[in-house]
């Protein structure tokens, strides 16, 4: 398998629509292509995937560490391996590069080709490439693509960069209408809620067919040969999942794992999984059935909850008017069924949610606190969490990784954890028990500790015990 990185000097540059079209335009050759995400980042692997119709995977060298990683980039099938880059490329960490693109290219031994905005900038562009060049030793950058530039710029660049920057301009991406895609407070509007989302990409394909030197992008990848497996075990057990899942494989089943059902919320106000979550709670023995929270009237039989993050607060009345669900999921958590809420599903779980224009709307009422709209993020970024005592998913005296990143917050942010910054700050949040973890960070599953084996374990016993009442 051929690999390479998508990345930019800065955030806003066209990243994610070239990826997609670099994408769809090698599967329009008949390439079967992988698609990765560097960092934390839930949308824009929704995109990857409507592109491609197989799952895009997160490689966060923060909350998965190394072997993580490379576990999940060795899980990638296909012809070709497309990592699209988060933020500027050397950006991580509390100013450093720890975390970056960079620094997964440097890992991973990837070629990275970078994409650049050329309005407004003539020779300027090309000391700012080289600079990008020498910053570090080993920048891993082997070729420049313009976006939103157009045909006639686009000669005028590449005889600039190529000449100052000895790098390849393998080619441009016109002003499209297409192109623009809209966004709100977290990014970009999901994939799914772009209507003439297909279309779009289909056009977007054609022209980068065009103006885009595929072939010799190909020839810059490098040669990775990824290792057998998935995750920490070797097989995905059999399960049953909804219609739109996309399966990145099969496996026996291991009968000598717990079983368990967990219920997976999935639908418009949550959509934030990382696949990688997904796939570890398979291994270590789960059966995931996928329910709405929105369009659902019964939660799905289940020993086990599973609440992520998403824009509940963009649906809080349709969340509200549901009460059935909203009735049995409380019910379900006060009795004990083992949940994991994160971030938007945390807030469901609470007394009340605020929608964009201000109004408060009942939730599931399971803990106190009220969820309302700040206008502005909220303890962005990368952090750890540490516990006292042992808890569904964390044992005392671990550190883990998490990311928080929302506009909204809570009147009630627990304090069963610190939360602490890499640049000292720290603060107290979370609600976790036996059974329950509860908060805005979102936790990675993919990593270092066995926090879906937890899970399910206390899933398998809770489900044994409410049998045997």
């Amino acid at each position: 398998m051929s690999a390479f990185m998508i990345s930019a000097m800065q955030s806003g540059a066209g990243k994610t629509v070239m990826s997609c079209a670099l994408m769809a335009a090698l599967k329009r050759r008949g390439l079967q292509v992988q698609a990765f995400k560097s960092g934390p980042d839930y949308i824009d692997p929704m995109f990857h995937s409507r592109v491609l119709g197989v799952e895009s995977r997160n490689l966060d060298l923060f909350l998965q560490g190394e072997a993580g990683v490379r576990r999940s980039f060795s899980s990638g099938r296909g012809d070709v391996a497309l990592v699209e880059g988060a933020m500027g490329y050397y950006d991580g960490l509390n100013g450093g590069t720890e975390a970056s693109a960079w620094e997964l290219a440097r890992t991973l031994q990837l070629p990275t080709v970078l994409v650049l905005r050329v309005k407004g900038t003539g020779i300027t562009l090309a000391a700012q490439v080289c600079g990008m060049q020498h910053f570090r030793p080993e920048s891993r950058i082997a070729g420049l693509l313009l976006c939103d530039c157009s045909g006639r710029r686009a000669e005028y660049f590449k005889e600039i960069l190529e000449r100052e920057c000895g790098l390849p301009v393998l080619g441009y991406l016109p002003p499209m209408e297409e192109a623009h895609l809209e966004s709100r407070h977290l990014g970009l509007l999901t994939a799914a809620e772009i209507e003439d989302f297909q279309l779009r990409f289909d056009r977007i394909a054609q022209q980068a067919e065009r103006s885009i030197d595929l072939n010799r992008l190909l020839e810059l990848s490098a040669e990775i040969e990824p290792a057998a497996g998935y995750g920490r075990q070797g097989s995905i057990p059999e399960e049953r999942v909804s219609s739109e899942t996309v399966q990145p494989g099969t496996g026996s089943r291991d009968k000598t794992r717990p079983r368990c059902r967990i219920a997976v919320a999935r639908d418009e106000a949550f959509c934030f999984h990382y696949a990688d979550n997904l796939d570890a709670l398979r291994q270590a023995g789960a059966e995931l059935v996928f329910f709405s929270p929105l369009h659902d009237t019964h939660l799905p039989e289940a020993e086990g909850l599973w609440l992520c993050g998403g824009y509940p607060e963009l649906h809080a009345k349709q969340l509200s008017e549901n009460n059935r669900v909203r009735r049995e999921i409380r019910e379900r958590v006060l009795n004990g069924c083992p949940t994991v809420a994160e971030c938007g599903g945390f807030l469901y779980l609470q007394e009340s949610l605020e929608d964009p224009e201000g109004t408060a709307w009942p939730m599931c009422g399971a803990f106190p606190g009220r969820g309302f709209k700040t206008g502005r993020l909220q303890r962005f970024g990368y952090l750890k969490l540490s516990v006292e005592g042992d808890s569904l998913l964390f044992q005392a005296g671990e550190w883990i990784p998490a990311h928080e990143f929302h506009y909204w917050d809570s009147t009630e942010n627990g304090a069963d954890l610190t939360a602490e910054k890499a640049d000292g700050r720290s603060w107290r949040c979370g609600w976790v028990t036996g059974t329950l973890y509860a908060g805005f960070p979102h936790l990675h599953f993919g990593g270092e500790l066995p926090l879906a084996e937890r899970f399910v374990k206390a899933c398998s016993a809770y489900g044994k015990h409410e049998n045997n009442r």
